[in-house]
């Protein structure tokens, strides 16, 4: 087993982030990616910064430390990745793809770390902060950089505010929030579920009336994630089904999960129909990595992940995202100033901007009737 040591660096904010930033970088792999993505060694290193030369004996130095090839060619043809290579590289973003939440918590703490240690002694001051445990959703990480002000400043002349996220399945989160470990819950429902559907008589078992308060955050679409062109023509759960497509699933506790068991329940499906239902990945990016990667067919997830990856997607259903907080934590100063910030024209506006999401009674503190129909 090949040993590996991480490492990160510091550097200006960028004022527009990618769709979809790296995380962890790796020098050997980022000209793998290059390479497939222009089919030649020259171009990857012109997208890279490098000289030719540079790449070229960096390929040949990783080759002879890893008794493989990664680059094949003929005179004539486009490079590209060996077999070797092409499983490296898939191994790779897999990898990143089921770590981001943690990777995503660890760059926003060492980003608050150096902001507070780089202001000048007379100005330190921590930022307001708020622990919030939630299911996985990108809209969240993008209130995060938002919020932070790492970006271009915090907008409406707001304060930084620092969101510590732990992402986590919906239930899970509602639970931390019941517990006492978290000041805000995320979680996500179909706005139409029946009374008596499975999201409702889960979600109603842990929420307090008088105890809690909802706050509207975005409306997202969920579906089925699917290979480019979408081959075996997938466009329900029956056809997935039917087919025995390799699918994979998200984990129990996941808001995700909870939803497919009720797609099921409505098409008079059981978990049996499904191939793979067992085979679980712990992230919207995950589930469309694996699909990416070709180690499944079709997944459950947010639009945005499949996107992300230049992948298709079926539309199956629209959901509210929700967060859920004490009554008695909105008065506090950090609270306000996030509610604020949900409000906020640049907040609704970077929110409709992402693939499959839109605004949806963003920062409204509501009734549960109001914003979950199926609440008695």
């Amino acid at each position: 087993m090949k040993k590996i040591e991480l490492s990160y660096s510091i550097g200006a904010a960028q004022s527009q982030r990618s769709p979809q930033p790296a995380l962890l970088r790796n020098p050997m792999l980022d000209v793998l990616h290059a390479v497939r993505e222009h089919g030649s060694i020259s171009a990857a290193a012109r997208q890279l910064g490098f000289s030719y030369r540079h790449v070229w004996g960096q390929l040949k130095a990783w080759e002879l430390e890893l008794g493989q090839e990664l680059i094949v060619w003929e005179r004539g043809q486009s490079a590209r990745l060996s077999l070797f290579g092409q499983r490296l590289l898939q191994a790779e973003r897999l990898a990143q793809a089921r770590l981001g939440p943690q990777l995503q918590h660890l760059r926003s703490e060492l980003e608050r770390a150096f902001a507070l240690a780089l202001q000048p002694l007379s100005q330190a001051r921590a930022s307001e902060s708020i622990t919030l445990y939630a299911s996985h959703d990108h809209a969240l990480t993008e209130l995060q950089d938002l919020a932070s002000g790492l970006d271009a400043g915090v907008p409406g002349g707001l304060q930084a505010l620092h969101l510590d996220i732990r992402f986590c399945g919906s239930v899970d989160a509602m639970r931390a929030l019941n517990e006492g470990r978290c000041l805000l819950a995320g979680f996500h429902t179909q706005p139409f579920a029946g009374a008596g559907s499975l999201s409702a008589r889960t979600y109603r078992a842990l929420l307090k009336p008088g105890r809690h308060k909802i706050i509207g955050f975005a409306r997202r679409t969920q579906g089925l994630i699917v290979a480019p062109g979408n081959p075996l023509r997938l466009t329900r759960l029956a056809d997935v089904a039917r087919l025995r497509a390799r699918f994979v699933n998200r984990a129990k506790g996941t808001g995700t999960r909870l939803l497919l068991d009720e797609l099921l329940a409505q098409a008079g499906l059981v978990a049996s129909d499904i191939g793979g239902f067992d085979d679980v990945e712990s992230s919207h990016a995950a589930v469309a990595q694996a699909v990416a990667s070709g180690a499944a067919d079709v997944g459950l997830g947010a639009a945005y992940a499949a996107r992300s990856q230049g992948l298709d997607f079926v539309a199956l259903t629209d959901e509210r995202y929700l967060l859920v907080c004490l009554q008695s934590a909105l008065e506090l100063a950090a609270v306000q100033q996030l509610l604020a910030l949900l409000r906020s024209p640049a907040w609704q506006q970077r929110l409709d901007s992402l693939p499959g999401y839109a605004a949806d009674h963003s920062g409204e503190v509501a009734a549960m009737k109001r914003l979950l129909p199926w609440w008695p």
